[in-house]
């Protein structure tokens, strides 16, 4: 079994892939948009927007993408765009191979972010950070001691 997390950026999705691809050389290995979802069979022909009106506005909005980073892989999405991003209650650790790689990590997320607690060395670990990025993603820098 493998965990995937999946997160929505409420119409900010490209911004964030694109910043994601910069900051962690995250990889876009999939992405579809609203408008390469098929009609609804009961809508006869034309297009998705055609079916939903509401959805016109949508169409270039990232409906799903899947992203590298690392060995590791997240879905994202411009998903429910109703008053914006709530990432609470979790965060995303990643495990550095070194001091370089994790200050490199570090302050590109924290560009436009909030450092919650600075990356420096621990008690548990060669070094350590946390930041919440632009998007409000908090994300945990981890150098294991060695």
């Amino acid at each position: 079994m493998q965990l995937h997390p999946y997160l929505f950026f409420n119409g900010r999705c490209d911004e964030a892939l694109a910043f994601y691809g910069k900051a962690l050389d995250a990889e876009i290995v999939d992405l579809m948009r609203y408008k390469d979802a098929p009609a609804p069979a009961d809508a006869g022909q034309g297009s998705s927007s055609a079916a939903c009106p509401s959805m016109a506005g949508r169409l270039e909005k990232v409906m799903h993408a899947t992203v590298r980073i690392g060995d590791t892989v997240l879905f994202a999405s411009d998903g429910n765009e109703d008053g914006g991003p709530q990432f609470r209650g979790f965060g995303i650790t990643i495990e550095a191979a070194g001091q370089a790689e994790a200050r490199r990590f570090f302050d590109a997320l924290a560009d436009g972010g909030q450092v919650t607690m600075p990356l420096g060395p621990t008690f548990f670990a060669e070094s350590f950070g946390m930041v919440a990025d632009r998007y409000g993603v908090l994300w945990l820098i981890i150098v294991h001691a060695r």
